[in-house]
Formats: structure tokens, sequence, C-alpha cells
């Protein structure tokens, strides 16, 4: 993930708002002009709930229930391939390793050499290089979704419980002892699925329920502080902020790959979608390439914005 770049203390609040003001203005234009310039799809896929993208080894993780569109059952099915950015599988069971199971991964977050993937009532955080493991209860989780890392925090949403927890250290895999495991909140009604970490600090929540219950899209100040960015929009599943602030997200009410923002609201660009789940959004040269994988249909869509 790109890091924002750092402004001077020398320079004057004036002078950065302005500048701010200016680059933010030039990018908000350039994703209000983002379209839709390829669409391709890979079939092949055990239902797949979640990609992942790794910017150092170039490829993809892909967690997949494999036996059954049945997301709460423990069957020990489950499996994370490793995927080339033209969607050719390199490895197809390349987590777990030997002796360690999963039953339906969902979502998967990687930083540096860590993957973490939540599993109903756990979380697994792994070394990319080793493969080694280690798994996380999350007492009180039957449907651990999405995990997202901000700072030293880890958060994990679940979105049938209407949960959000966060584990102090993120990377626990050689910590010694338990990881701290908190209760951010519960029963707000938000029902938590999709996180990101804003540009801003903040946490991103997209909402998830049901098709006759629309959630919508909120954040979780660094103070702890809630806010409704938008309401009822409908069941948002990835989210991924951009650079002036819009939103992508992935809807399963509309079927959609869809940029959101507040003055625009949510604006489709990919439609067909029967389970449009958990997407990775790659930079290119010329735009994006957002790889979003149908749960239902079981293939992964690549998805090229440019204008």
């Amino acid at each position: 993930m790109s890091k924002g770049i750092r402004v001077g203390l020398v320079m004057s609040a004036g002078i950065v708002l302005a500048q701010m003001g200016l680059a933010q203005a030039a990018s908000s234009q350039d994703a209000k002009g983002l379209r839709v310039v390829s669409d391709r799809t890979v079939a092949g896929f055990g239902f797949p709930e979640s990609v992942a993208y790794d910017p150092k080894a170039r490829v993809l993780y892909v967690g997949q229930f494999v036996s059954a569109l049945k997301p709460a059952e423990k069957d020990g099915q489950g499996k994370i391939s490793k995927v080339a950015l033209d969607g050719k599988v390199l490895e197809d069971r390349f987590l777990p390793a030997a002796g360690e199971t999963l039953h339906k991964p969902k979502g998967i977050w990687v930083r540096g050499e860590r993957l973490w993937v939540t599993d109903i009532d756990v979380v697994w955080i792994f070394d990319l290089k080793s493969r080694k493991g280690r798994k996380l209860g999350l007492g009180g989780m039957g449907f651990a979704n999405d995990p997202t890392v901000r700072g030293n925090d880890l958060y994990i949403s679940d979105n049938r419980n209407d949960l959000l927890y966060r584990v102090e250290p993120a990377d626990f895999l050689n910590h010694k002892g338990d990881p701290q495991v908190t209760m951010v909140f519960g029963g707000k009604g938000l029902n938590p699925n999709g996180l990101y970490p804003a540009r801003d600090g903040s946490l991103l929540i997209g909402g998830f329920l049901s098709p006759d219950k629309a959630r919508g899209i909120y954040s979780l100040g660094k103070g702890g502080e809630f806010k409704s960015l938008a309401a009822q929009l409908g069941r948002i599943d990835g989210i991924y902020q951009m650079k002036d602030g819009t939103l992508l997200v992935t809807d399963w009410n509309s079927g959609s790959l869809a940029r959101w923002s507040p003055k625009a609201g949510l604006q489709p660009l990919a439609k067909g979608f029967k389970g449009p789940a958990d997407f990775c959004v790659i930079p290119e040269a010329k735009g994006y390439m957002v790889v979003v994988p149908d749960l239902v249909k079981g293939e992964l869509r690549m998805i090229r914005l440019g204008k």
C-alpha cells in the first residue's frame, strides 16, 4: 500500500493546505474519468471469497471455500492459492501448510512478508516465505469476515453478529503469549464487512446484512468516533480508497464493482456479478487493475480501469 508524502514542518499551514487542495482536485478529476477499458473472466475457482495482492512478489492470493457455498461450515477443505497477475494458478494449495486446516477462508490482508486470513471464528497469520502459521481464536465471533491492518493493530469484522474486534499486535506470529483481543463495538447496526485503512488515519467500514436491509459506508476515527458517510447503499463487501478519497466498493445488491464519492454517490463500473466479494487493486501505468472474485460463480474478474 502506498504511503502519503510527509510534508516538511517548515512549510506554512496555508501553503500545505493549498497544495493538498490542488493535488486532490487533480486526482479527483482522474478518478471521475476512470472507466472500464477491459474486463476478462478467469473461471475454475472453488467459491473464491477474497483476493489480495502482494506487491513485492507481484502475485495474487485467492482464498477459496472449495467444497460448497456454506460459509460457516467447518469442513477443512478451504485453501489459499497463489495466482499470477494474468489469472494463471501458480500453486493451487499455497496455504495452509501441511498439518494446518482452513475451513472457509474469507478476507485476506497482505503486508510485507505476512498474510492474515479470517476463518469463521479465528484469524490466521502466515509468513509468506516459510509458510509458518499461527491461529488466534476470536471468542464471541461466529462469522469473522475481513481483516485489515492499520498501524500496529489488526481489525476484524463480523457482519452477521455486528462486531468489530481489534488485535494487538497485528503481527502476532512470533509474539510471546497471547495477543490482546478487544471488542471495538457490538450491536451498532453497522454489520461491518469490508474494512480499509483510510488516508486520514481512520478506518473505513462497509456494511452488509441482507437484500432488504441495506447498510452503508462508515468510518471509525483515530479517537474511536464513528461517522456515517453514506446510509442504505446496499450490501457492501470489499472497499478500497483511491488517492483523492473516492472509494471503490463491491455491492451485492447491484451485483457490481462501483465507485462511490460523497457528491456522486454510488456509480456502478462493472456489472453482472452474482457475488462480488473482497477484491484487490493493482496500480498500473495507465490506471488500475481490479481483481474481483465472484463467490457465487466461482471465478475472478480482471477489470482494468483507465481513461
